[in-house]
């Protein structure tokens, strides 16, 4: 999957697959979240142009809750850093509805 910094190669689920395809035949990291370290095999690095046989590093922000959005949370954003030189390999963010259930059921009509 691509980042703006390099790439890594990880097993997906059928899912994640479907939420980093943008339609331009690459594989993309922001969408999908925040991967497990042990489904990531490798990473490439743009700045060091280098092929790693190993997971990058992940380095958390602070985020305290953060409301992005009517009923959206952010609970995590994070950064998949490059083992050599600790340039970023990509980003993610990982969301929370507030209310799982608000909203189901009903219909909305704009007026």
């Amino acid at each position: 999957m691509h980042g703006s910094g390099g790439y890594i190669l990880a097993d997906l689920t059928e899912e994640q697959a479907k939420k980093a395809d943008l339609g331009v035949g690459k594989l993309f990291l922001a969408p999908v979240g925040k991967l497990e370290e042990q489904k990531m095999l490798k990473h490439y690095c743009k700045n060091c142009t280098v092929e790693f046989d190993k997971p990058p590093k992940i380095r958390l922000e602070e985020t305290p809750n953060e409301t992005v959005a009517d009923n959206l949370i952010l609970i995590e954003r994070g950064q998949y850093i490059c083992h050599q030189c600790n340039s970023t390999i990509g980003e993610y963010r990982v969301f929370k509805k507030q209310d799982d259930l608000r909203d189901v059921g009903k219909a909305k009509f704009n007026q």
